[in-house]
């Protein structure tokens, strides 16, 4: 039999599999699935929590902004620890944090001593947690893998997140149902368990950050990166495109308790099926991406999800009746996850070795930043305009911004779409 030809599914599907059969990739998604599918436990039953304590669309755009944003604080010194310090041992580190901020979240929820002030607080160590940890975790994805296997373990790790959020909603919503709200944070306790005797079975000696990132201070370092980023055409351009569209269309998902219950009267089990919805239409996003086997074509795929991103929110964000949004909700977690594992793939396959942390702190600090703030201004306006409009306008600048990436399409893929070399 003939291997399949460059860009066919049959070549994707076996460098995904090559990934997944790696000791360290294997052990390190094992536990990661485990402990992300407790992470949407807590986000969902957060989102409840604060729309229960105030039922205010402002409110939860705040904690999700007290999530989010600590990353866009923290990230330019997270991402120069990733590139000067032990990645494995900050990652630890930073799961042993969020580990005691579930506990203490469960404990002060069972006592009915929970205030908005106390989850606001409590979810912004979080957030800053999650700050310091995630350079160093996207960096040292390339390290478990070959890099010609790079494109299918960033698929799989988008796919695993996506998967998550099928299910940890799923468990959510039965748990919120219960009345036990506690008990989804305790379950995400448990799962940060999970990841972290993975992380301790990692050997990963080979992923020691370069003697000479030590040598410069710690401002100029963050100051280095900032500069390769902004001059890199390809790698500036792509994060720009993240910027706009985390920014105007990614904060919906936070203000999603605040539909399922004024807009489509579902309560928690709504609020569990919408964000189920996102999650499953990212999930079959993800595996669409897990069967391409190259570098080529991305950029215009990332172009081409940013419009379908856009479209399906407006439709959302147009209609009250709960069977129509599903459908857009689906599209819309289909082209998020196209354009996260596109963009990603990009950056983490053209970026210098030396400054991988860095960049992948741009990268996530406005992943995760880029929402929070989003969510914030929608949030505080869906109290004058109601729900839906915020959505709807964000998404229109985003369409405005599209007809900007289009033009330039060719440019950038010409600086980010070169293929690794065989494996």
């Amino acid at each position: 039999m003939t291997d399949p030809a460059p860009g066919s599914g049959g070549g994707g599907w076996r460098r995904a599999g090559r990934a997944l059969a790696t000791r360290n990739y294997r052990i390190y998604t094992t536990g990661n699935a485990v402990s992300l599918i407790g992470t949407w436990v807590q986000r969902i039953a957060v989102g409840w929590l604060a729309w229960r304590l105030t039922r205010s669309g402002a409110w939860l755009g705040l904690v999700s902004f007290a999530d989010l944003f600590p990353t866009v604080l923290l990230s330019p010194l997270a991402g120069a620890i990733a590139d000067r310090r032990d990645r494995l041992a900050v990652i630890r580190l930073t799961q042993v944090t969020a580990m005691a901020q579930a506990v203490l979240l469960a404990l002060l929820t069972a006592l009915g001593w929970i205030t908005i002030e106390m989850l606001f607080v409590l979810t912004a160590l979080l957030g800053a947690a999650n700050a310091i940890n995630q350079p160093a975790r996207l960096a040292t994805i390339p390290s478990l893998v070959d890099r010609a296997d790079l494109p299918a373990a960033v698929a799989i790790n988008s796919l695993i997140f996506n998967g998550a959020r099928f299910v940890g909603p799923a468990v959510a919503g039965a748990l919120i149902a219960a009345g036990s709200v506690e008990l989804a944070f305790a379950v995400n306790a448990a799962s940060y368990g999970a990841f972290l005797v993975a992380l301790w079975r990692l050997d990963l000696r080979e992923d020691r950050p370069p003697p000479a990132a030590g040598s410069r201070r710690m401002l100029g370092a963050v100051a280095d990166g900032y500069l390769y980023a902004v001059r890199h055409e390809g790698i500036g351009a792509m994060l720009l495109m993240m910027a706009v569209t985390s920014l105007c269309t990614r904060g919906f998902v936070e203000l999603l308790p605040g539909f399922a219950d004024a807009v489509f009267g579902r309560g928690a089990d709504g609020l569990a099926i919408l964000t189920a919805t996102v999650g499953l239409g990212a999930v079959v996003g993800g595996l669409w991406m897990a069967r391409r086997a190259e570098l080529a074509g991305l950029t215009r795929l990332v172009v081409a999800a940013v419009l379908l991103t856009s479209a399906a929110l407006v439709a959302f964000a147009a209609t009250d009746r709960f069977a129509l949004a599903l459908p857009c909700l689906f599209a819309a977690g289909f082209g998020m996850i196209v354009t996260g594992v596109a963009a990603q793939t990009l950056v983490q396959a053209t970026v210098d070795a030396a400054m991988r942390g860095r960049i992948m702190a741009l990268y996530g600090m406005i992943f995760r930043g880029g929402p929070a703030l989003g969510a914030l201004v929608m949030g505080t306006a869906s109290d004058s305009t109601g729900l839906r409009a915020p959505v709807a306008a964000g998404a229109v600048l985003c369409t405005g911004f599209w007809i900007w990436a289009k033009l330039r399409e060719k440019r950038i893929a010409a600086a980010l779409e070169h293929e690794p070399d065989p494996a």
